[in-house]
């Protein structure tokens, strides 16, 4: 009775609704919109009743089946009708069914690759990611990798002192992984750091920056918001002023000299309105990056192939509607975080500045598909709050290698893409199906989606869209989410298995960490807090740390460079593992208070560097070398 009251509500906008309203579905609520095309049908002939052989069923749930079903052969008409009603509301929230004419509710993927466009592109973007065109033959790949990390693993499993299984409280199998030892430093390692720290000059940071410049002029990627170059004189002594004003956090006034035209308020006022612009930064962060890619002290330390990101989060105590509570980072404010990207050359890639603390998996892909450095990283790595099974599912159709550390091994699940597969002692850790249905059906929107981002027609940020709305996936992102648990696996037993995995990855995300702390350091004033009310304002300021920090990154590896060479030509014994533990982000010989001169000596200008600031008689590092 209360359905058939509703149905006679409903019947004073349902012919309207049925005329006006189009939909496109996603394939799994294709018979959605089949029953409404029948339904619209049955209204023009004015039936009362579907015939149980033509009309579609497959979205009604068991709840409304006693309802819907009047006899044996017979559907009735209003049951059917308010089920599927229903049924469209809530596919339309979960993004599976979509309004063609709404703004809100439209379908996400046309902003993809469709019709002609992408038949033709299809095979070249498969060739070059080394997907196949077919899900069977991709799975079935996948099965064979995953079948072997499971059999390596459990094989190793008794020799592995880190890994054992254990019961949680329900009886059911987990992993308990105990953490790394740190690598013990030999007594040279300690005692070469230790002189590379007396050996380096001491300076102030402005004329570190007027230093980089001079090796890089990155002041020459600062064009005005025009897009005209600069004409004005010292123009990079009045730009290096303004970036460590940002940098620093400490405005313009500590800088500002008024019997100096090149740092009179007035300048530098102009300086920051016109130049200051997210890409002259993105540029001028370009040239640093390359720079340092191309120093052969850096090859010790890695190639560019392995990016890690993390988030540095910022309280923001003005009014302003791009920061967010969260108790845990900033206690009763504000705040924002700071995603930034680190290479294994210790250089900042790209950033992107978050509200609040949004999940960090959401943005990870942009900034990684989105850096124009000369440095093309495949594998990346986070912290734990960084992934999530879609992000697992995209990077690997992108053709990188996600590799996050595991915070803890014992409540990650692990899937397995066939229940009869023996596993042995790891069967009980192999509790999980994977829906290999689901990614069958949406292989092609995969695939087209994959396709969309790699040549650019859509971005990253977008693409979260597309398969999620409010953190809750539509059944297009539950398939890339278990395309990405078989990915996620994969990675899991390798983490678990193979202790040098394990340690690149925490090594990767100590530089990152560190990274962090040198920038802490850098944005000192007005107690580190963000103080901008506007977006733009806020990263266009963080990256301006970026750069700041890429510049100290970079001024620290050519004087350690210079050093190592130094005491080569003395004699001194330094190997290729010892560099390779060298880190170019110490900071205390460089002076970040107080003194602000951005002039230059004549040696500097003529393109040397400094004196180093101790050299020591060679007597004293025989022992040493020896």
């Amino acid at each position: 009775k209360v359905i058939r009251r509703k149905y006679r509500s409903a019947r004073k906008f349902l012919p309207a609704f049925l005329e006006l309203i189009q939909f496109t579905a996603l394939p799994n609520t294709q018979s959605l919109n089949d029953a409404f095309e029948l339904l619209n049908k049955n209204e023009e002939e004015g039936t009362k009743d579907f015939d149980i052989k033509t009309a579609p069923q497959d979205f009604i749930p068991d709840s409304w089946k006693t309802y819907v079903y009047s006899s044996p052969d017979t559907i009735s008409k209003p049951h059917y009708t308010m089920c599927l009603l229903e049924q469209i509301r809530l596919a339309i929230r979960r993004r599976d069914l979509f309004v063609q004419s709404s703004v809100k509710w439209t379908d996400p993927r046309k902003e993809l690759l469709q019709g002609e466009a992408w038949t033709k592109i299809k095979p070249a973007i498969c060739k070059g990611l080394d997907r196949s065109e077919n899900a069977e033959d991709q799975l079935a790949l996948l099965q064979k990798q995953l079948n072997e990390c499971y059999r390596r693993t459990e094989k190793n499993l008794d020799a592995n002192s880190y890994l054992k299984i254990e019961q949680n409280d329900k009886g059911k199998d987990r992993f308990v992984l105990s953490p790394l030892q740190p690598l013990a430093e030999s007594g040279q390692l300690e005692d070469l750091k230790e002189k590379i720290k007396k050996l380096m000059p001491q300076l102030d940071l402005p004329s570190l920056i007027m230093e980089v410049n001079r090796w890089t002029n990155f002041d020459h990627q600062f064009l005005h918001l025009t897009g005209h170059e600069k004409k004005v004189s010292n123009f990079d002594m009045s730009l290096s002023a303004v970036l460590l004003s940002e940098a620093c956090n400490i405005g313009i006034e500590p800088i500002q000299r008024p019997n100096n035209p090149a740092l009179s308020k007035g300048r530098l006022d102009w300086i920051k309105r016109n130049f200051l612009l997210a890409e002259n930064l993105t540029q001028a962060n370009v040239k640093l990056v390359d720079y340092q890619y191309h120093l052969p002290l850096v090859t010790h330390w890695g190639g560019g192939e392995v990016a890690s990101a993390d988030g540095l989060r910022f309280i923001v105590p003005v009014r302003t509607i791009n920061a967010k509570p969260n108790s845990k980072y900033f206690k009763n404010a504000r705040g924002v975080t700071y995603y930034n990207y680190t290479s294994n050359q210790f250089t900042g890639l790209n950033d992107i500045v978050i509200p609040g603390t949004d999940r960090d998996s959401l943005f990870l892909l942009a900034g990684i598909l989105e850096q124009q450095t000369d440095l093309e990283p495949t594998l990346i790595m986070t912290d734990t709050a960084g992934y999530s099974d879609i992000v697992f599912g995209l990077f690997y159709m992108l053709g990188y290698q996600f590799s996050p550390r595991i915070a803890d091994t014992g409540s990650t699940r692990f899937w397995r893409m066939d229940r009869k597969t023996d596993y042995g002692q790891l069967n009980g850790i192999a509790r999980n199906k994977i829906d290999m249905k689901l990614v069958k059906t949406h292989w092609d929107d995969i695939l087209r989606l994959t396709g969309s981002l790699k040549t650019g027609k859509v971005q990253a940020l977008q693409i979260m869209q597309i398969l999620q709305r409010g953190g809750h996936p539509n059944s297009l992102g539950k398939a890339v989410q278990e395309l990405g648990r078989i990915i996620k696996t994969i990675h899991s037993l390798t983490y678990v298995d193979d202790e040098n995995y394990r340690r690149s990855i925490l090594t990767q995300l100590n530089r990152g960490e560190s990274r962090h702390e040198l920038a802490r350091a850098i944005f000192h004033g007005k107690k580190g807090e963000i103080r901008k009310r506007y977006v733009q304002g806020q990263e266009n300021q963080l990256s301006a740390l970026g750069l700041v920090t890429n510049m100290v990154v970079l001024w620290n590896t050519r004087y350690i460079q210079s050093i190592i060479e130094n005491l080569q030509k003395q004699g001194r014994k330094i190997t290729p593992e010892q560099i390779a533990r060298l880190s170019p982000l110490i900071h205390e010989h460089i002076n970040m208070l107080g003194r602000y001169s951005f002039e230059l000596d004549s040696a500097i200008l003529a393109g040397n560097l400094r004196p180093l600031r101790e050299l020591l008689p060679i007597d004293e590092w025989l022992g040493w070398a020896d």
